[in-house]
């Protein structure tokens, strides 16, 4: 017999109701991202952030309900919190301010960094947390992240690698993991593992085709939900695969936890730089250390003939990081095998682990090891 539809789901959690609104939790709009596969199912109920902890009642309430339905196998509900409760009605705009517009961290020299929570200490178990990012999307920044992560695990150090692209999570394909995580309790995260590394993503939780439509508040939730509420276990390295851009997500992992050093990856091209530059002087402003950069899709070279073609440019990454006094980490070629190995779910350091290839990532691995070295566990 095939397990309960999504619309079998919400009518069961049509039947939990919230007292304080007097209504189902699916008539209030509280259900969220619900997601159904094989029998493993998955939800959150968005909450007004002062309710959130009197509602673990009604979380596990619901989570229970669902959890008695036949040919359901696994139920993950969690709670995430945003600023308005839903259906309200939203505070009336202000009256736009005359004089010179606001300052807000972001422009001027001299002007002091933005400042960060004091929430920012370590996480249990986690020895040092890797920052990967970059301006601008479609550079390769996940393809390098995966390929450190397991570069990392290769040479013995205990590593685990965090998706946090969460509108557009690419690790479950890359590094071949399917499946679900598990929670012992309601409250904690089992992550999954393959090749020796420890994987969270919200790609776990969803359907390949199924999109995020959330605001910047349920982001942030979730980020700080799966930096802290995940079993890692004892790392070495927590590599954290950032979204493109400089934005909620970054923000919220400088402000929420110690971030030991960031690693910038660009292409060679003027307008990646560009971006990458951004990015850089983000994490300058947070305060996080800058490891170094790497130029991704620096060459190629024509597996036919061995013709070597500077699609991108070359050559622009190493001159960026050096007239912003950075280190640079290295260059990876634009090549059919690390694209086939990582759309195939193993990368090219564990499908072709003694390929050239494998050796930038090896090396880039091995300077973020040198980078860190000092860096109190």
């Amino acid at each position: 017999m095939s397990g309960p539809t999504k619309d079998d789901i919400l009518a069961t959690l049509s039947r939990i109701t919230d007292p304080a609104k007097g209504a189902d939790i699916v008539s209030a709009k509280m259900v969220s991202g619900l997601v159904v596969k094989n029998g493993a199912v998955g939800f959150a109920l968005e909450v007004d952030p002062a309710r959130g902890a009197a509602l673990e009642p009604l979380r596990k309430a619901a989570e229970d309900a669902v959890k008695g339905m036949e040919g359901v196998t696994s139920v993950t509900a969690v709670l995430t919190a945003h600023s308005e409760t839903p259906g309200s009605t939203p505070p009336p705009a202000a009256a736009a301010p005359k004089g010179p517009p606001p300052n807000l961290g972001l422009a001027k020299e001299g002007d002091k960094p933005i400042p960060t929570s004091k929430d920012t200490g370590p996480i249990d178990g986690i020895d040092r947390i890797i920052a990967v990012g970059s301006g601008k999307g479609g550079v390769g920044k996940s393809t390098v992240s995966a390929n450190v992560a397991l570069a990392l695990a290769a040479q013995g150090k205990k590593v685990g690698l965090l998706d946090a692209d969460v509108y557009g999570p690419s690790q479950p394909r890359m590094l071949g993991v399917s499946g679900r995580p598990s929670t012992p309790d309601g409250k904690t995260i089992l992550p999954l593992r393959n090749y020796g590394v420890t994987v969270m993503s919200m790609g776990f939780m969803l359907e390949d085709d199924q999109s995020v439509v959330w605001r910047g508040p349920m982001l942030m939730s979730a980020l700080q939900q799966m930096l802290r509420q995940v079993q890692w276990g004892k790392l070495d390295y927590l590599i954290v695969d950032l979204p493109p851009g400089t934005g909620d997500v970054q923000l919220t992992l400088s402000q929420k936890t110690r971030v030991d050093g960031a690693v910038i990856v660009s292409t060679p091209q003027d307008v990646a730089l560009i971006d990458a530059k951004k990015a850089i002087d983000m994490f300058t402003k947070l305060k996080v250390p800058l490891i170094g950069m790497i130029e991704n899709m620096s060459t190629y070279v024509c597996p036919n003939c061995d013709h070597e073609a500077h699609i991108f440019g070359h050559g622009g990454a190493k001159t960026e990081a050096e007239n912003l006094g950075i280190p640079f980490l290295g260059e990876v070629p634009l090549d059919i095998d690390i694209r086939t190995s990582s759309d195939g779910g193993t990368p090219i350091v564990v499908s072709k682990p003694k390929s050239p290839q494998a050796a930038r990532f090896r090396e880039i691995a091995a300077s973020i090891i040198d980078a860190t070295a000092e860096v109190p566990a």
